[in-house]
């Protein structure tokens, strides 16, 4: 069952987090915290399906609130505040982390994703992998403003999971600045998602089917990295 812990961001200030124990009959060695994204927190169907089912594949999964939604604030707070509740939130959990064998990797949907590679890319200690769902590379329509220059600081291999009709970046604007990075990234395509990897009806595909695939190529994903570290 997943167990709420506390985190102390700030004096004063502290956010919510959720614990996801992996299956134990074949666990993956591998801890992920994911970020929610900009519009929903923690408790958002998104991130307790995605929570539960990587779960269930083995992967120890950390969810949590930033301070504004915490708050139940509608806008998100400005970059350094969503940051240090990310290192917060990241030095918590490897206080709960037990097995020195276990990895460390964090991520999450659209917003909590880029945060966390922001956090990644400054520099938070040893990190085995980035999963990054629905990465944020642009605002929609204003292709001109990306949000990848820091991406290449990151010492991390990193999994960008982005639906082909993605009005935040499409894999086609993705695959050049993936296609560059070191160590090796991977972008995995929803074909017919959109940001959240909602599919129309006429693809023809449920869209349970669709989850099932990625959760399916994060669990593989991991795993290879775990079990081939560098």
């Amino acid at each position: 069952m997943p167990d709420r812990f506390r985190v102390e961001v700030a004096p004063s200030q502290h956010v919510t987090a959720t614990d996801y124990p992996a299956a134990t009959a074949n666990r993956a060695g591998v801890t992920l915290i994911l970020g929610h994204g900009a519009g929903a927190d923690q408790t958002s169907g998104f991130m307790v399906v995605f929570a539960t089912a990587l779960a269930d594949r083995g992967i120890d999964i950390v969810t949590f609130n930033f301070l504004y939604s915490e708050n139940r604030r509608r806008i998100p707070d400005p970059n350094p505040r969503l940051e240090s509740c990310w290192r917060a939130v990241i030095e918590a959990v490897r206080s709960r982390i037990t097995s020195s064998a276990s990895k460390l990797a964090v991520g999450g949907k659209s917003m909590g994703g880029r945060i966390a590679s922001q956090v990644a890319a400054g520099g938070t200690g040893d990190l085995a992998a980035l999963v990054l769902l629905g990465y944020p590379l642009h605002p929609p329509g204003r292709p001109d403003r990306l949000r990848a220059a820091h991406l290449r600081d990151v010492k991390a291999p990193m999994l960008f999971v982005q639906g082909s009709r993605d009005p935040f970046g499409t894999p086609a604007e993705l695959q050049p600045i993936v296609s560059r990075l070191a160590p090796t990234a991977d972008l995995f395509v929803v074909e017919g998602g959109d940001h959240s990897f909602k599919v129309p009806k006429s693809a023809g595909v449920k869209q349970q089917d669709v989850h099932r695939a990625i959760q399916d190529r994060i669990e593989t994903w991991l795993r290879m990295l775990v079990a081939n570290p560098g």
